[in-house]
């Protein structure tokens, strides 16, 4: 069994149980490894879980940063921004799972290693909107405050998303850039 597959099944039982209940037994155990064997790849529950939050991360900034490179108006790289992060955690519910319920469980020297990956994060989402707002195209809002607010809109989504419900993550992910973009008033 390599890392990633380890990783993989821990992220798993993360989503499913919660990092707090769940032990390295049975870790190794969804692995078919020994409790023993489990420790050769990793020291601790919490360098498992650090690595599936910097994980997480990496994969959600590098969709991200594949959306700020492309040459577009403000708002439709907002669009296309809520369009790639929905569908990438939609696509990777155990990790977003994890990423956005058990930052908490982390210990603080860890969490600390680990900020400069949330803040990239959150700094992204910040970037579009003051692009936007530099350009004469959204409204004046505080961005970090903005870049919460529609992630808030889209984190939720990993707690009730189907894949094989009535939508696609790309078209509820349009529905939400069409509610942040236009709101709900009829002008």
């Amino acid at each position: 069994m390599d890392k990633k597959g380890i990783l993989d099944a821990a992220a798993k039982i993360f989503s499913e149980k919660g990092y707090n209940a769940t032990s390295m037994q049975d870790i190794a155990d969804e692995v078919h490894l020994k409790k023993a064997s489990l420790y050769h790849h990793f020291s601790s529950k919490q360098e498992i879980l650090v690595d599936i939050l910097d994980n997480a991360l990496d994969l959600i900034n590098n969709h991200l940063e594949q959306v700020l490179a492309q040459s577009m108006s403000p708002d439709e790289k907002i669009r296309r921004a809520m369009c790639s992060y929905f569908q990438t955690i939609a696509e990777n519910q155990n990790l977003a799972a994890v990423l956005l319920m058990e930052m908490k469980s982390l210990d603080p020297e860890l969490k600390a290693r680990q900020a400069p990956r949330r803040e990239k994060f959150e700094g992204i989402w910040k970037e579009l909107i003051v692009e936007g707002r530099q350009k004469d195209i959204f409204h004046q809002f505080d961005p970090s405050i903005t870049g919460r607010a529609i992630l808030g809109v889209m984190n939720w989504g990993v707690t009730w998303y189907r894949k094989d419900g009535p939508r696609s993550a790309k078209e509820i992910a349009d529905l939400f850039a069409d509610l942040i973009l236009h709101g709900l008033l009829v002008k």
